[in-house]
């Protein structure tokens, strides 16, 4: 095995197991434990990585499903899941100026901890402007079904954010 190849690729890619780490967990240890684990899992993995994907795709997709695998393993990890970092998701202008930044903030962070694991890791690679094929790779399920499940999740946060902004103007 080539440790120092394996090292770079890591050094190379760790804003990968940034983002991933920390849309699974909120607690430090969690996050040290969980980003142990998808180290091993690489370092396991990495003599058969096929080179006919991007090495990043690779490292999604098994930083993804140890996560997952993890977040299902810690039954109370729901209610202690942190919120995805403001730098990867804006929300596009808002219908009403009322609502403010914080709540919106609040909104979104609410909103994407209520998903289910899987469908929160298909945005954290959507909002990393991952295309559907890479996505579809990643995650094991086909484009067309990748589409939908984002479209899904748009119509829901959009449903949800109309909600937030009537209940700010007294409409109920």
């Amino acid at each position: 095995m080539d440790k120092e190849k394996f090292i770079q690729i890591l050094n190379e890619n760790k804003w990968i197991l940034y983002k991933v780490i920390n849309t699974y967990c909120k607690d430090t240890d969690d996050r040290k434990d969980l980003e142990q684990e998808i180290i091993i899992q690489l370092w396991k993995s990495f003599k058969s990585y096929n080179s006919q994907y991007k090495i990043s795709t690779w490292i999604y997709k098994i930083a993804m499903n140890v996560s997952i695998s993890f977040y299902r393993n810690n039954i109370n990890r729901k209610s202690r899941t942190s919120p995805i970092s403001e730098s990867i998701f804006q929300v596009a202008d808002p219908i009403d100026i009322s609502v403010s930044v914080d709540e919106e903030r609040n909104f979104i962070n609410d909103f994407i901890n209520q998903l289910d694991e899987f469908n929160k890791g298909i945005l954290v690679l959507y909002l990393d402007n991952h295309s559907y094929k890479e996505i579809s790779e990643i995650v094991g399920i086909t484009e067309s079904n990748v589409g939908t499940k984002i479209n899904r999740i748009k119509n829901k946060l959009q449903e949800n954010y109309i909600k937030l902004n009537n209940i700010s103007h007294g409409i109920r």
